[in-house]
C-alpha cells in the first residue's frame, strides 16, 4: 500500500532532495553509490547518513552492500515523490481507502476538489520482463529500473484517457505524475462481479465503445471483463496502459482479442450468442 500519510507529512526538505536525487541517478545506476549521492545532496556524512537512516526506517529506499555500498528508491520512495507533487498541486488533499488491486496496479479513493481515484501503477519484479517484451512503451534493450517502467506505463494510459474522453465511456482524466494517475470516480462494479438484468443492452453498448475507441485511433489491448464497469446499464471502459495505435501492425489480432474476449465472457455467462465477425465488423466500420 502507498507509504503512511504521517511519513508524507513528517517528511524533512533534506529527506525529499535525497529521494529526488535517487530518483535521478537511478537513470544511470541500479544501486545509487554512495559516494555519487553524497556529490549530488552536498550533504555532511553525518547529516546523510542520518537522514538515509530515516528514509530507510520508513521504508523508501533500500540498501545494498554488494557488489558495493548503494541505495536505491522502493516504491514508498517512489508514491512519496508522486503524492508530495499531486498534493503541491492541488490534485489530492486526501488519501482514502484501497478500492481494486490488479496485475501491476493498486486504486484508491482520494479527495481532491471532489471524489478522485488515485492509480498507482506497479510494473514490478514479475511483471518488469513481460512488459519489456510487450509493452510498447519500454525500451528495447538498455537500463530501464521498475520505477520508469511504472512511470512510463502511468503515462500510456493517461494519454489514453485524454485522446479517448468524451468520445468514449472511460474515466475523466485529471492529473498524472510519475506512476500515478489522477482520475474521476467510476461508480459500479466489475462486469466479472455484476448480475445484469439486460446484458445485451450492456454487450452492444462495450461494443460502441470499442468502436469510438477505434474511431479514436486507439485499441485497448487488454479488454476482458476485469477492466468494464458497470452501474444501472452505463458501462465504462477501464485500465488502458496497454492500448496501442490502429496503426501498429499487430492491431488487428489485439483487437480481435479484445473482441473475442468480451463476446466470449457474454457467451458463457448469459448466453448470449453475438457473431465474431459482425462485432469486428461493426468496429472497423
Amino acid at each position: 500500500m502507498p507509504v503512511p500519510a504521517e511519513y508524507v507529512r513528517s517528511l524533512h526538505a533534506y529527506e525529499l532532495r535525497i529521494l529526488l536525487a535517487l530518483e535521478r541517478l537511478m537513470r544511470r545506476y541500479q544501486w545509487v553509490p554512495l559516494e555519487e549521492l553524497k556529490s549530488a545532496t552536498k550533504f555532511s556524512e553525518s547529516e546523510l547518513s542520518y537522514r538515509l537512516g530515516r528514509l530507510l526506517a520508513m521504508d523508501m529506499v533500500r540498501y545494498e552492500k554488494v557488489p558495493y555500498e548503494g541505495y536505491a528508491l522502493v516504491f514508498n520512495g517512489y508514491d512519496t515523490l508522486a503524492l508530495h507533487t499531486l498534493t503541491r498541486r492541488g490534485t489530492v488533499q486526501a488519501l482514502g481507502t484501497l478500492i481494486g488491486v490488479g496485475k501491476e496496479s493498486e486504486v484508491y479513493e482520494a479527495m481532491g476538489l471532489g471524489p478522485v481515484v488515485l492509480k498507482f501503477h506497479r510494473v514490478g519484479q514479475r511483471s518488469f520482463q513481460s512488459a519489456r517484451l510487450k509493452r510498447g512503451y519500454m525500451p528495447e534493450g538498455g537500463h530501464c529500473p521498475w520505477i520508469f517502467a511504472s512511470s512510463n506505463s502511468a503515462k500510456m494510459e493517461y494519454d489514453a484517457l485524454k485522446t479517448l474522453h468524451p468520445a468514449v465511456s472511460v474515466p475523466l482524466p485529471i492529473d498524472q505524475n510519475r506512476h500515478v494517475v489522477a482520475m474521476s470516480l467510476i461508480p459500479g462494479v466489475n462486469l466479472s462481479r455484476a448480475a445484469l438484468a439486460e446484458p445485451e443492452a450492456v454487450l452492444d453498448e462495450v461494443i460502441r465503445n470499442v468502436r469510438e475507441a477505434y474511431r479514436l485511433g486507439i485499441v485497448h489491448g487488454d479488454l476482458s471483463e476485469f477492466n468494464v464497469m458497470v452501474d444501472e446499464g452505463q458501462c465504462w471502459l477501464i485500465d488502458w496502459p496497454q492500448w496501442v495505435e490502429t496503426s501498429h501492425p499487430n492491431a488487428g489480432e489485439i483487437l480481435a482479442r479484445d473482441i473475442a474476449n468480451i463476446l466470449q465472457y457474454f457467451k458463457r455467462k448469459y448466453g448470449i450468442e453475438y457473431a465474431f465477425d459482425e462485432a469486428l465488423a461493426r468496429v472497423v466500420e
